[in-house]
């Protein structure tokens, strides 16, 4: 089996809690959202990249693993839509593996969530997205936190934020995990503000005031992407 992947490569988790940790990056081709920030545009484009297979893959991943490596990304676009090539990977090539999804597919997520050892769900906001009809995407995203938490995945939700961003859906959205998620114990949300950060130097306070919202109901963390301020992919 091959599918499109755009790159491979080692370097630093710039977000949530595997936050500093040595990974490499497998970048799947095609994404079925369009957010209003995203910073991998090319990747969306299912046609951007090459056709790679499993054995390909592999051997990618073998040459760039360096003595720090502490697990693989798959990462996009949104990797959920090549399910079966990950199934088909991880069964043979097993790895401590993060998956950082959106969430809107969670049928697919069935596939492979006993392969994985680490989760992000990316929470979209109704301002970020208009290809779903908002509360459907945020119902497949509670469907598939539920799948991941059931199986005892380390899992956390994201949320980016943006300077216009009303803290009242934020609070609204924690609110919402911490009713419908099984176990809300098991699960943290990072609350991500939108790159760059000059931006938000007017707006800073209101950080602290989404972190105050969401606390009512579930552990919160406050986490940039670190990799933007080194610099690095």
């Amino acid at each position: 089996m091959k599918t499109r992947i755009v790159e491979v490569f080692s370097s630093i988790q710039g977000e949530g809690k595997l936050l500093g940790r040595r990974q490499i990056f497998v970048r799947f081709s095609g994404c079925n959202l369009e957010c209003n920030y995203c910073d991998t545009i090319k990747s969306r484009d299912p046609f951007y990249g090459e056709d790679i297979s499993v054995k390909e893959l592999f051997n990618k991943i073998k040459k760039i693993i360096t003595p720090d490596f502490h697990s693989i990304s798959l990462t996009g676009g949104e990797p959920l839509l090549h399910a079966d090539f990950i199934k088909e990977f991880l069964d043979k090539y097993y790895f401590d593996a993060l998956l950082e999804t959106n969430g809107s597919l969670p049928y697919e997520l069935e596939k492979i969530v006993d392969l994985i050892k680490y989760a992000s769900v990316d929470i979209k906001l109704p301002e970020h997205e208009a290809v779903f009809e908002w509360n459907d995407l945020l119902n497949n995203e509670l469907e598939s936190i539920n799948l991941l938490i059931k199986e005892g995945i380390n899992t956390n939700c994201k949320i980016v934020v943006l300077p216009s961003t009303k803290v009242d859906t934020v609070g609204f959205i924690a609110s919402k995990l911490a009713d419908e998620v099984e176990d809300i114990s098991k699960l943290s949300l990072i609350i991500q503000p939108s790159s760059p950060l000059y931006n938000w130097e007017k707006h800073h306070t209101k950080l602290f005031r989404f972190s105050e919202k969401a606390g009512n109901y579930l552990d919160v963390f406050i986490i940039p992407q670190i990799h933007k301020l080194l610099n690095i992919r």
